[in-house]
């Protein structure tokens, strides 16, 4: 199925194997994680979406403002995503520079959060330029949390402030003891 994707949205048969991003199955088992900032329900995978809350919370007791973009993403939802860029006249190479193709991107996962706060457009690198982006390099990974994309990242994404990946209890905890 996705090899009829590819072909047609004109992804490279090699995406797979330079794009340096693991296939992401979509997450069989999703819950209901409240609205995004625009009204939309997301949705996320159990553990993802407490240690969101957690996160949330843990960030609102320190006077910052965490707000959801996106969560989950179906294979055909980022099907969706990539062809309304195509018919505006974007190239994929530059298409897939930002948006990972069907089956790689975190958010199939139902683990991946983009994020804002408020008074700052959303999916914006200025989004580094807040207090909450400071708040969430000091203590995400408390949380379970890590910056999937920053600048110069081995993938080859564009740099990405907004979007965080759920690895997991402890798994974040034990990467801030490292830094």
């Amino acid at each position: 199925m996705l090899i009829d994707i590819y072909r047609q949205l004109g992804i490279p048969a090699d995406y797979a194997d330079r794009c340096g991003m693991p296939p992401q199955a979509e997450c069989a088992q999703l819950v209901d994680a409240g609205l995004d900032m625009f009204g939309r329900p997301v949705l996320l995978e159990r553990a993802t979406r407490q240690a969101w809350r957690q996160l949330q919370s843990a960030a609102a007791a320190d006077g910052e403002t965490l707000l959801l973009v996106s969560g989950y993403r179906s294979h055909d939802y980022q099907r969706q995503l990539i062809q309304r860029k195509l018919d505006r006249g974007q190239s994929i190479a530059d298409i897939l520079r930002v948006n990972a193709a069907p089956g790689f991107s975190e958010h199939h996962s139902g683990r991946a959060l983009d994020l804002a706060c408020p008074d700052q457009p959303p999916l914006e690198e200025a989004f580094e330029d807040t207090s909450s982006f400071r708040w969430l390099l000091a203590h995400a990974a408390r949380y379970g949390f890590r910056l999937s994309f920053p600048r110069h990242n081995t993938q080859g994404v564009a740099y990405e402030p907004w979007h965080w990946f759920f690895e997991g209890p402890g798994v974040g905890a034990a990467a801030a003891e490292r830094a």
